[in-house]
């Protein structure tokens, strides 16, 4: 199991902090996929054009997605996976 972490953002979509996918051998795309199915308006906040909005970051078991290997990382049982919006200022 995959325990998938959302961020209080996200919590009026998904009605929960944490919740356990079966994704086990699948990649961080999967998972969305499998995310997407079970809460619909997530794609909205997470996908434009097709691409991963850069207002939201993505951890694998504490590492950043986008330096291991993006969407296409695997994941394992056992994982953790955050998402954490990214924060801006000036």
């Amino acid at each position: 199991m995959i325990r998938v972490k959302f961020p209080s953002v996200f919590v009026s979509i998904t009605k929960e902090r944490k919740i356990e996918v079966d994704a086990d051998g699948k990649t961080v795309k999967e998972l969305l996929d499998i995310l997407f199915e079970k809460y619909s308006e997530l794609e909205a906040r997470l996908i434009k054009d097709g691409e991963l909005t850069p207002f939201i970051n993505i951890f694998v078991n504490g590492e950043d997605i986008r330096y291991l290997d993006g969407l296409e990382t695997q994941l394992k049982d056992g994982d953790e996976v955050t998402f954490i919006p990214a924060i801006s200022g000036g």
